[in-house]
């Protein structure tokens, strides 16, 4: 065999090499591109925005909001155990608290703190798969269908006004037999994140959330902003922007820029 055979067939076996060689990258190169298409659509089926969810119901013509004054609240804390009886909300958590504040002259005061539905809501934003988004009528909602658990929502939120499902909670039968949607958020599982929405089954049902309805002060007023009207459901309707400029209305944690719905009349006026 001359040098110049043994070279062509060198040459040869070397494109058979190349050959071989771009068939199984090819075959691996499409496999990759199926495997990414697949978690493509994965990934887009949880991330495509909840608010396109037919099951929607709410309102744009609504907007609610909450106001709540200080001077009434006593502490009692009933808003929570209202709050808790109603959604079966699961052991360890409370979606409504009250805090027993100090002032800057040294006296106390009781604030209750429900999720605040914020208008500029940091929760919604960070949300990676869309559990979390705004219903027209502006309450903020968890589809706990969509949501993996990441905790973002947790961690974004200022006023820690989420819970963590870290077991499955031990619901009654009548909380199993209830057909779960983010407006009525049981039974759920284990693995997700739960909150107060504002009772929003009850206000599509023109009714007061339930620790509106709980508190036997009459400091927690409900209503829609649109008709500039809310109530305490104990006969005692306000003009909503009037009171809050008559009575020196505020939001906690304004300046963070969250826009949250919670309005608070303050506790000595």
């Amino acid at each position: 065999m001359s040098a110049g055979d043994s070279e062509d067939e060198v040459g040869s076996s070397d494109r058979g090499m190349d050959r071989r060689r771009f068939l199984k990258m090819a075959g691996i190169g499409a496999g990759a591109v199926a495997v990414f298409a697949l978690g493509s659509k994965f990934l887009m089926d949880k991330i495509v925005p909840a608010a396109a969810d037919p099951r929607l119901r709410g309102s744009a013509a609504d907007s609610w909001v909450m106001l709540i004054d200080l001077s009434k609240c006593d502490g009692c804390g009933k808003c929570t155990l209202a709050c808790d009886a109603a959604h079966y909300v699961p052991s360890g958590q409370s979606w409504i608290q009250v805090y027993t504040v100090q002032d800057a002259t040294g006296g106390t005061y009781h604030l209750p703190r429900p999720c605040f539905n914020c208008r500029n809501a940091p929760c919604v934003k960070v949300c990676p798969v869309g559990a979390t988004y705004v219903d027209p009528d502006g309450t903020v909602l968890v589809d706990q269908t969509r949501c993996i658990g990441c905790r973002y929502c947790m961690a974004a939120c200022p006023y820690n006004a989420r819970y963590f499902n870290w077991t499955t909670p031990d619901y009654p039968p009548e909380a199993l037999a209830h057909p779960y949607s983010p407006e009525e958020p049981w039974p759920t599982s284990k693995g997700v994140v739960m909150k107060c929405m504002f009772c929003a089954h009850n206000a599509r049902q023109g009714k007061l959330p339930e620790c509106v309805t709980g508190c036997p002060m009459g400091a927690i007023y409900f209503g829609n902003e649109n008709e500039d009207a809310v109530t305490n459901g104990m006969g005692e309707t306000l003009p909503f922007r009037k009171t809050l400029q008559d009575q020196g209305g505020f939001r906690w944690k304004e300046e963070l820029g969250t826009d949250p719905r919670v309005y608070y009349l303050p506790a000595r006026r």
